[in-house]
């Protein structure tokens, strides 16, 4: 059964004339858990979340127009970036106000780029729409919303569907409806099931009939929202046939997922079930993630304050989506390591989550934090843990730090709030060591909460300044970057000295570049991302290193004579002693292994490492003035170099372990893909049901753009990863390619 102080039953109920909007310019507030909805907008690029976003805020009295993005009105998609690009590439939250409960509604870029905040945004929500629409003839059911709501189904979170775009002269509501249950209701299709249907005006001109308003199955009653205000009536008799079906899959289904077993007897007997019993169950049901309503929606036409399907889509979030108290807190620890469980209670311990980082260039950093438990209250000191991600360039830190100001977002604005009680969002100012991910808490009572799953950043992306007052900001701009985008990683690759920032793909990279240049003033160039590639001998080789100077003074005297040999890979280098009656004296054979070392270390051809050789020192010459140190160090590596120029030498290439995932269906186009990139396909094991893992070894000059090509292969289906698994030689004319390159970048 449902907990639920303060739960209200309607969904689906007659016109509610009482639901009261929050009024313009004030941030809505909420006191206790259950005066509060939190929901994540989920769907593909182009769907209509962003427009639904300003319809709910229009409705419930937040704005009094309806914005646009390219307009740059927009409540949700504010950003500099988002209006030039004009799609949502963050992020966004805006709290609005319908009926005393308070609903967060968070905003998520639906390009597969942004992922990372889409997964903040469920981590922040109780519940998510997905939004489709009715106009893609079903491109908006793709591969990365089917996998979004995979992922929503195994942690149980309630799910509805909003189809959009009815507006459109090829909309069909009820065929993508039955397409979105054929396709994500698995084995019940009947859980996914209209709560209302459209109804039609008469046709225009163009033989187009546009939607006027709704018919709600469960009340038999139309909206009609063709005058601008949402009217209610009895249906036509035109209509009735076309409801009544509708109807009764829609009773099926719920009583199919009712508590009570007595009432599909009931049903199949004959017997009349009461309209509140079946909104309870259907409730219930939703709540705990076990159907998943249908519900229309329409923008609001001009001068209009309601857009079709906002008030019946309100209804459902606050009487049928979880309050906060219904959904369990993330796994929380001591930091010690220590198991704890907590509840969403505002008198608890405090435990809250920073969702999203972003600065403003008036208020600095601003964090998004979601409050698990306790409440937090502006001025007070609370502890900030975060896990690290090292190889992302987050270090641990447990730091004590006083909260700032606490306020609510709308749009561009920030408007103060007094406290954030368990359950709620809240914007925090001025926690400058506190990122993405890290968990705040009583300073007296340090906790620390389990991370989210954030995907791997696989695209490189090399960088440099494009000029010497950019170089003194880079590093500050790079790390305030990271910082703000757990999906991004840092990496300053000694071996070919590039600052490499590794992304989700092509549009999260360039909204990063020029975020560094907008937010940070730093100008930056992108360019050829290297592989690091070694060097190895293919043969044996002698040679002498003979370093023989006298100009005045103190002299330098150092011969040495080596003998080289490659070694099996992985073996790095081995430098042997065996110089005989102390032609080369004691204290000077170090000097010598040293020289070869910084030798190799430079690389003897190209400048790239040189690996897995045996270096034996068999002779030499001293003299008993001018001999030093820095002589045998100079004599060592050239005799390295030496020995070098007289046998063959060859490069060696990265390969990565690489493990795809995709559906079942896109397995032999992969295998064939990685093949092409001179891949060594090693096998297949089932990876859930209908879909695969090929694992495969394939060298790093092949997959710099594979997170880009695999999107593309598999339509945004198929998954990776990527893990470095040794060095292997380079063939013959690709080496010999990539010495023409590096000579003429040398000679450019």
């Amino acid at each position: 059964m449902r907990a639920g102080p303060g739960r209200r039953v309607h969904v689906g109920a007659a016109d509610r004339r009482d639901g009261q909007p929050g009024a313009a310019g004030r941030a809505p507030a909420a006191d206790r858990p259950e005066k509060v909805r939190n929901v994540v907008l989920v769907g593909h690029s182009g769907a209509g979340k962003t427009t639904l976003v300003e319809a709910l805020a229009l409705t419930t009295g937040a704005v009094n127009r309806a914005g646009r993005v390219e307009d740059g009105g927009s409540v949700s998609d504010h950003d500099e970036i988002e209006q030039r690009q004009q799609r949502s590439v963050q992020l966004s939250l805006v709290p609005v106000e319908w009926d005393g409960i308070k609903v967060n509604v968070l905003d998520t870029p639906g390009y597969a780029d942004f992922v990372g905040e889409l997964r903040a945004g469920l981590r922040a929500a109780d519940a998510a729409l997905f939004v489709v629409s009715a106009a893609q003839d079903g491109e908006g059911i793709g591969g990365p919303t089917r996998i979004v709501w995979d992922e929503c189904a195994a942690v149980g979170m309630p799910r509805a569907v909003v189809v959009t775009h009815l507006e459109s002269a090829r909309a069909g509501f009820e065929e993508t409806a039955a397409q979105f249950a054929r396709e994500l209701g698995g084995d019940d299709p009947d859980a996914v099931l209209p709560l209302y249907l459209p109804v039609h005006g008469p046709e225009g001109p163009d033989g187009h009939a546009p939607v006027t308003g709704l018919a709600g199955l469960l009340t038999q009653r139309v909206y009609d929202y063709s005058s601008g205000e949402r009217v209610e009536h009895d249906p036509d008799a035109g209509l009735l046939p076309r409801l009544t079906e509708a109807r009764n899959r829609l009773i099926e289904g719920i009583i199919a997922e009712s508590e009570d077993e007595t009432l599909m007897d009931r049903y199949l007997g004959g017997a009349d079930i009461d309209v509140d019993t079946l909104v309870t169950d259907l409730e219930r049901a939703v709540a705990r993630g076990s159907f998943h309503p249908v519900v229309a929606a329409a923008p609001a036409a001009d001068g209009a304050r309601q857009g079709i399907g906002t008030v019946e889509l309100l209804e459902l979030i606050t009487g049928g989506f979880p309050t906060p108290l219904e959904r369990a807190v993330p796994p929380v620890t001591t930091l010690d390591g220590g198991r704890t469980t907590l509840s969403c209670d505002p008198e608890g311990p405090l435990a809250a989550e920073v969702v999203k980082t972003s600065s403003d260039p008036y208020v600095g950093r601003i964090s998004l934090v979601r409050v698990f438990s306790g409440t937090l209250r502006p001025d007070e000191t609370v502890h900030v843990s975060g896990h690290g991600m090292e190889d992302r360039g987050h270090e641990d830190h447990d730091v004590d730090e006083r909260v700032g100001a606490l306020s609510s977002p709308f749009g561009k604005h920030q408007r103060p709030v007094p406290s954030a009680a368990a359950g709620d969002l809240v914007c925090v100012a001025k926690l400058s060591r506190a990122e993405t991910g890290d968990t705040l808490s009583g300073k007296d009572r340090p906790l620390l909460m389990e991370p989210w799953r954030m995907p791997d950043p696989l695209l490189p992306v090399a960088i440099e300044a494009h000029s010497k007052a950019d170089e003194d900001k880079l590093s500050q701009g790079l790390s305030r970057l990271v910082a703000e985008d757990p999906t991004m990683r840092l990496e300053q690759n000694p071996a070919t000295r590039q600052v490499v920032l590794w992304c989700l793909g092509e549009a999260h990279a360039d909204v990063a570049l020029e975020r560094l240049r907008t937010r940070y003033g730093v100008q930056v160039d992108a360019v050829p991302y290297k592989v690091s590639l070694r060097e190895t001998f293919g043969e044996a080789a002698t040679a002498r290193g003979r370093h023989v100077k006298q100009s005045g003074g103190h002299g330098q005297f150092a011969i040495c004579d080596i003998e080289v040999e490659p070694l099996p890979v992985g073996s790095g280098i081995e430098f042997v002693d065996k110089v005989i009656g102390g032609a080369v004296p004691r204290q000077f054979i170090p000097s010598v292994e040293k020289g070869v070392r910084a030798q190799a270390a430079r690389g003897v051809v190209l400048g790239f490492p040189v690996v897995d050789i045996r270096v034996t020192l068999s002779d030499g010459k001293a003299h008993s003035v001018d001999s030093s140190d820095a002589a045998f160090q100079t004599a060592g590596a050239l005799a390295l170099r030496e020995a070098a120029a007289a046998c063959r030498i060859h490069l060696l290439e990265p390969v990565a372990e690489v493990g795809v995932q995709v559906p079942d269906a896109y397995v032999g186009p992969v295998m064939s893909d990685l093949s092409g990139r001179r891949g060594r396909v090693l096998g297949t094991e089932p990876a859930g049901p209908g879909r695969t893992l090929v694992r495969a070894d394939v060298p790093e000059i092949e997959i710099g753009r594979y997170a880009v090509d695999l999107r593309s292969l598999s339509h945004g289906t198929g998954r990776f990863s990527r893990h470095y698994a040794r060095h292997e030689p380079m063939p013959a004319a690709l080496a010999a390619k990539m010495r023409q390159q590096e000579e003429a970048e040398r000679a450019g």
